[in-house]
């Protein structure tokens, strides 16, 4: 199978996912589109991650990538190529859908949890895992749910963590973030030490089981659509 993993910034790759893809046997492409790295054709591969990233998706002026980007998820949509989004990627694949892309009436950062739609608990892309998810987050933005697209999961501070549009699939959250991606994340911050606490307090795990197992749904999905 042949992956595509958008990265928008060097700091924000697949973490855990990477590790779950190359288990998989999986022909990785990494596209580094803050270094210039040309996306692929939507024939050229079998399935696609977006990654996260610091910027917003409205700012294609300072970052053109994007631009670029959005044009590439309508087309994956369009053809039915499994992507998975986290964070701005899911952002991402709601912008390229037509929905709006905001702010979120407050910032998002640390352990929380999120609880499946009753479309969120038959979706095969969270089958295998309870209703409701212990996560990390790290946004500032949210986004609509585009018309034929499915709300999968809610939370608290932000409403719309989840959703599904075709065969793309959107996490507001970050299940990908293992202990190394957060210690890199937080290094020398006020966060780091309370971030850390808690994921080897155990939400580390915990979380680490329901990824591995969000994560071999969705390359079934996609070994299914080849």
């Amino acid at each position: 199978m042949r992956v595509a993993v958008i990265m928008h910034i060097e700091s924000e790759g697949p973490g855990l996912f990477g590790e779950l893809l190359r288990s998989s046997g999986a022909e990785v492409r990494a596209v580094r589109l803050h270094r210039g790295d040309p996306l692929p054709a939507v024939g050229e591969i079998d399935a696609a991650l977006s990654m996260g990233g610091p910027m917003n998706v409205y700012e294609e002026a300072e970052h053109p990538f994007l631009a670029d980007e959005t044009l590439f998820l309508r087309e994956a949509a369009a053809r039915d190529l499994p992507v998975l989004g986290i964070c701005l990627g899911a952002q991402m694949i709601a912008k390229a859908a037509g929905a709006a892309v905001t702010k979120n009436p407050v910032p998002e950062l640390g352990w929380g949890i999120v609880a499946l739609t009753e479309a969120g608990k038959v979706d095969p892309l969270f089958s295998g895992l309870p209703d409701v998810l212990p996560v990390f987050q790290w946004h500032g933005d949210t986004f609509a749910i585009p018309a034929d697209g499915a709300l999968l999961a809610t939370g608290g501070d932000c409403r719309t963590q989840a959703l599904r549009y075709r065969n793309c699939w959107g996490l507001q959250f970050h299940l990908e973030a293992d202990r190394t991606l957060l210690a890199s994340w937080f290094a020398g911050t006020l966060h780091e030490r309370e971030i850390l606490r808690r994921h080897d307090d155990g939400l580390g795990p915990e979380v680490a089981r329901h990824a591995r197992t969000l994560f071999a749904n969705f390359l079934e999905l996609a070994q299914i659509a080849r």
